[in-house]
């Protein structure tokens, strides 16, 4: 019987996942199959130690991978597909390192922006239009802290242009609405709305085919500006999703309106990133205080 088929089917018709966390689900046990032929009486200690042992896996994904098996067994139990689950008696404790958020400098981040500060009437037709759209792109991310993936999937009719409004789609298909608080950005986003409005296709963030914007398009456009900005950084575009939200917290943003602008299910998700400020605070205290020198 293909129980993998059958549990995946049922997370689609009662869990509302998304295609990328059914595909995740979908790799996970297909890894634990091709490693453990008796499904229905697995050794669940010897496929963790080989994750550890064999493929040095991360506890993180170590930790995911039991949460899918756990999920999967449920399953075949409530179905009656099995008379136990092998997790029944089975606990699993991981260290897991606190790591916090990577940030850039601000200072930085107005380098990456004074990129874009440039006349272009002297670019080519293709150049001017590649440097509208990596001007909206790279400010929105910049002005709003949304992930990549939600920037990637932002059509025309997401934008609510009465309200200076985004309508973004999020992780677990949460939608939330998204203000445009920078004069600066929006202006770079209606010029791409302007040049995107003969286009068939709806999305607003294209490649040069036409063709929806994907992730890894974003990541070398990134690259692309912190190589222009002359930034000496390893950075990735989710860095300024983290700048974003520590700035916010740092100016004075209760947690509460952070954790619902960056689309976070839990406030402790949100928590981390009072942390990053705090020791940023005690950098400046420790370096700037006139009383450590009296």
């Amino acid at each position: 019987m293909d129980y993998l088929s059958k549990f995946i089917n049922y997370l689609k018709a009662t869990k509302n996942l998304s295609q990328k966390t059914l595909a995740a689900y979908s790799i996970d046990l297909r890894q634990f199959i091709s490693y453990e032929h008796e499904i229905l009486h697995p050794d669940i200690c010897s496929f963790i130690s080989h994750l550890s042992g064999n493929l040095n896996l991360k506890d993180t994904s170590i930790r995911r991978k039991i949460i899918t098996l756990k999920n999967f067994y449920d399953y075949l139990l409530n179905n009656d597909y099995i008379e136990s689950s092998p997790f029944k008696k089975l606990k699993f404790k991981f260290k897991q390192e606190k790591k916090l958020p990577k940030t850039l400098p601000v200072a930085d981040v107005n380098k990456i922006l004074k990129c874009f500060d440039i006349e272009i009437s002297s670019f080519s037709k293709f150049a001017q239009k590649e440097f509208v759209r990596d001007a909206a792109l790279i400010d929105l991310l910049i002005s709003t802290g949304i992930r990549i993936g939600e920037a990637v999937a932002i059509t025309l009719d997401d934008i609510i242009a009465s309200e200076r409004t985004l309508l973004i789609h999020g992780k677990g298909r949460k939608q939330r609405l998204i203000y445009i608080s920078s004069s600066v950005t929006w202006s770079r986003i209606k010029a791409l709305v302007k040049e995107r409005a003969q286009s068939s296709n709806n999305y607003l963030f294209v490649n040069r085919y036409g063709q929806p914007i994907t992730i890894h398009g974003v990541e070398d456009i990134y690259k692309k500006y912190v190589k222009k900005a002359q930034l000496n950084t390893r950075s990735t575009p989710h860095y300024l999703r983290h700048t974003f939200a520590t700035n916010l917290l740092a100016n004075g943003a209760d947690l509460r309106s952070v954790q619902e602008i960056l689309g976070h299910a839990s406030v402790s998700t949100t928590q981390i990133y009072t942390e990053v400020t705090t020791n940023r605070k005690k950098k400046v205290l420790q370096k700037y205080n006139y009383r450590n020198k009296l």
